[in-house]
């Protein structure tokens, strides 16, 4: 069956009125603010910049100050977790301090909370009395010291008094051979103050919140072997990112808190395999 036909005339209001509408649509939308497509960025990685001041020739170096790993620890005299830490950096200051590859520079970090007052209260007063004996008795002494100190220090050695705790510097620096006399003038009129405040504040623009925190600064970049390294004992460790980290110039590795001897060795070994590599193959 064929449609049936139409009139146009008597549909013709309709469509007028249709029409118009259509057209004050098309006006309105004009005038729409136009929506732009939203702009995906590509994800921004945090970069790992370390601001560690350098090494100077007359800071608390163990070993050669030219090795091609310099370990900077921030350490506080009475920190527990810097005890249980001391005896690692000996043992691996005796496998490679012993053949060059390897110094040992000490820094000072008596740790302050959020209102500037020492966590432990001796701290202070313990980082000036190591400055006190480097200056009556020079780097060696310094050593002797350090090294007596974090082995008698018990654990708990940041509750105890403040006379107890000038007791025993005065006994460890006697037994070192240090002037004793000399050293309480020296504690007394707190003359090392700026230069452990200064140790403090290098600690903080470089990242350090808790001791100890050592920096391993590398004579050369590190490469791809050192950082599938750092991966690998983050995963084997469990550790958080932040407690181990290549810098983002691969200059420096941050390592906070304690670390497993076993780890700190292996990192080094890693350190000194890729440089060694990289020196064969220039050679040839």
């Amino acid at each position: 069956m064929d449609p049936k036909p139409t009139n146009p005339l008597v549909n013709l209001p309709g469509a007028i009125i249709i029409a118009a509408a259509i057209v004050a649509i098309a006006i309105i939308w004009a005038r729409q603010p136009v929506k732009k497509a939203p702009v995906v960025s590509a994800p921004v990685e945090t970069a790992n910049i370390i601001s560690l001041s350098p090494i100077r020739s007359d800071e608390h170096i163990l070993g050669n100050p030219a090795a091609p790993i310099r370990l900077v620890e921030f350490s506080d005299a009475s920190c527990p977790y810097c005890k249980n830490f001391n005896p690692t950096l000996d043992h691996v200051m005796a496998k490679y301090g012993a053949t060059g590859e390897l110094a040992w520079v000490y820094r000072h970090y008596p740790i302050q909370d959020s209102s500037g007052a020492l966590l432990h209260q001796n701290a202070q007063r313990q980082a000036e009395a190591l400055e006190c004996v480097a200056s009556l008795g020079g780097n060696a002494k310094f050593w002797e010291f350090e090294k007596a100190w974090y082995t008698a220090i018990p654990l708990d050695g940041a509750t105890r008094t403040s006379d107890v705790d000038q007791k025993e510097i005065f006994r460890i620096a006697k037994d070192a051979g240090i002037d004793t006399v000399a050293l309480n003038d020296c504690i007394s009129s707190g003359r090392f103050k700026p230069d452990v405040q200064k140790d403090y504040l290098d600690g903080i623009n470089a990242g350090v919140n808790g001791t100890p925190t050592s920096f391993l600064v590398l004579s050369k970049p590190a490469g791809a072997y050192v950082e599938k390294f750092i991966s690998a004992s983050i995963l084997q460790y469990r550790l958080q990112k932040d407690l181990l980290f290549l810098s983002n110039d691969k200059k420096i590795i941050s390592m906070s808190g304690s670390m497993p001897e076993n780890l700190v060795k292996g990192l080094i070994e890693s350190i000194l395999t890729e440089q060694k590599a990289a020196a064969s193959a220039n050679n040839n």
